[in-house]
């Protein structure tokens, strides 16, 4: 008993045997008779539809197919006497006695014989047919092969083997062994590995996937089925921000708002002037600031949640419009505006380089996903690439960006992303030498790329957010609205379990998050007393938020503890009786 992966149910030899099995090193042919008849094993026919006991409220759900997925979900878990009890107390077999003597041939290497069982099973089509009998004699060849037997190797690949006619590729690999025995061929690993008992298991599994479910009841059917229903609870659920292992198969799930950032946990002050942009590390370890007052501030986030002040970044000569942490999080990137970018260490907040250009200002700043170099946007609407020293590797000229401009690159270091006209936002494939245009009727004021590359949040005047599916030709396929927006620049984030969420700042002091699949509004958060300038979603943290406000003040957002505690009290309650009935009080 126990954690056995995905076993087979111990195979019930019949009683009634076929002529007497050959050895797999026999020499004989698909075609050859079996001298016992099959008809006491052949497949039943299948009762008509709506003939079979269905159990359940619906009555979708046949009772012998359930019980079958049971049975085959307890042999995988290695309780195989509980199997056999379960088959002999229902009275239904997981398989037919014709289809347990076909998966013992394999197993016993008696591949004629196995071939034989394989034509006398019904509902077969020609195709499943021959690809399950060109496994299996595969098999054989191999076998013969290695027992040196070449004479019977090659009368099995001549009148067995070619006249399936499939696999043409794979069957000249054959003839090659024939020629060259030791001459390695290119098939798969369970196909080089000749003989043994692991090896026909492996062959067993390749034909339980070509055959029928119904034959071969799928290893791990019930687990795919259980996930399937869990998949589609979270899916359905509009609120649903945990991880997967909160997930319970004791109750129904449904998260509500609780889940979701609406409290504020902290306020945050530190800063002199308006706040422009935050962003929290990739280790959601730190939250980094700039602000108008030409500062930046690294703080931490401790491990019950509370935020602090770690360094302050002092030597910006004018606000600091953005920050951009490095991939491994060691280090952060700050970017003045039409000024200059810093290079500091997070650890002992130094500033390690000054990036700058003669005569032009750099309007915003990002990491190469490698961590070796950075990229900017410049005031003179060009791109530059640099390596970390500062020499100029790349520089893209003409109509490249804005002067107040989001940049954003992809994981690969492929493409680079930015506004390059008022409505217009480039796609830049830098390898391919290929530009790719998404054009809004409005004014675009900043954009959000998502973790993984395939969409863009794009913020317009118009007091919209579109979403854009960026993977292939690009396209809106989401809308979000009801935040304001008239005179400033305001930034929004996806985050949340998979990123299942849009955060957005607002003129009217509030933070607003929707939903983002089905685009509706689910919360507005007050608590700032001027317009909130940028979101950011802890991407490790999936209850935690920041703020960044024209009040000078960060706030930290967390989970309603007062119908958290409610929730959790009701869960508790439920665990406590599922274990009074499994007698673990």
């Amino acid at each position: 008993m126990g954690g056995r992966e995905d076993s087979e149910p111990p195979l019930k030899r019949v009683k009634v045997t076929l002529t007497e099995s050959k050895n797999s090193s026999d020499h004989s042919s698909i075609t050859d008779p079996v001298a016992s008849s099959l008809g006491d094993y052949m497949a039943r026919p299948l009762p008509s539809q709506g003939d079979e006991e269905t159990i359940g409220k619906t009555g979708v759900i046949k009772r012998s197919e359930f019980i079958k997925v049971i049975t085959r979900a307890l042999y995988s878990l290695g309780y195989d006497k509980t199997g056999a009890i379960l088959e002999e107390e229902s009275g239904i077999p997981m398989h037919s006695s014709l289809v347990n003597l076909f998966m013992q041939q394999v197993m016993d290497g008696k591949w004629d014989d196995s071939v034989a069982t394989l034509r006398a099973i019904d509902f077969l089509d020609e195709k499943t047919m021959k690809s399950a009998s060109f496994v299996i004699l595969e098999q054989k060849f191999f076998e013969l092969l290695k027992k040196e037997k070449m004479v019977a190797a090659l009368d099995t690949l001549r009148n067995e083997i070619v006249p399936l006619r499939i696999n043409v590729n794979t069957v000249h690999e054959l003839a090659a062994c024939m020629i060259s025995p030791l001459q390695p061929v290119q098939l798969e690993p369970s196909s080089q590995d000749t003989d043994g008992a692991s090896t026909r298991s492996k062959i067993l599994e390749k034909l339980q996937k070509l055959l029928p479910a119904a034959l071969f009841i799928p290893g791990h059917r019930l687990e795919r089925l259980v996930e399937q229903a869990l998949d589609v609870q979270r899916d359905a659920c509009v609120f649903h921000n945990t991880f997967d292992s909160d997930l319970s198969l004791y109750s129904d799930h449904q998260c509500g708002r609780h889940q979701i950032p609406s409290q504020t946990s902290q306020i945050l002050h530190a800063h002199s002037d308006e706040i422009w942009f935050l962003q929290f590390s990739h280790n959601g370890k730190y939250l980094a600031s700039s602000s108008k007052d030409q500062s930046s501030i690294i703080w931490e986030v401790k491990g019950d949640g509370q935020v602090s002040l770690k360094h302050v970044l002092t030597g910006h000569q004018k606000p600091v419009l953005t920050v951009s942490w490095s991939p491994d999080d060691r280090q952060l990137l700050t970017c003045g505006l039409e000024e200059v970018i810093r290079r500091w260490d997070v650890t002992s907040g130094e500033c390690l380089h000054v990036y700058e250009k003669n005569g032009v200002g750099l309007i915003s700043c990002g990491w190469f996903p490698d961590g070796r170099g950075i990229f900017s946007g410049m005031a003179d609407k060009s791109i530059c690439l640099w390596d970390l020293d500062g020499v100029e590797l790349e520089c893209w000229k003409g109509q490249r960006t804005l002067k107040i401009s989001d940049m954003a690159i992809t994981d690969d270091g492929k493409r680079i992303i930015n506004i390059c006209r008022e409505t217009t936002i480039l796609l830049l494939d830098r390898e391919a030498k290929f530009e790719r245009l998404i054009e809004e009727d409005e004014v675009i004021t900043s954009f959000s790329l998502s973790k993984d590359n395939k969409f863009l949040l794009v913020n317009l005047i118009n007091q919209e957010i579109h979403l854009w599916s960026i993977e292939s030709e690009p396209k809106v396929v989401s809308k979000y609205k009801g935040h304001k927006r008239a005179r400033f620049v305001i930034r929004s984030c996806f985050g949340g379990f998979e990123q299942a969420f849009i955060a957005s700042g607002s003129e009217d002091s509030q933070v607003y998050i929707w939903h983002r699949g089905s685009g509706e509004l689910l919360l507005a958060l007050p608590g700032h007393s001027g317009a909130v300038n940028c979101v950011s979603w802890n991407p490790v943290n999936l209850h935690m938020l920041a703020s960044a406000s024209d009040d000078r003040t960060i706030r930290v957002w967390g989970l309603d503890h007062l119908n958290l505690r409610r929730k959790v009290s009701q869960s508790n309650g439920i665990a406590r009786l599922a274990h009074q009935f499994n007698g673990r009080t």
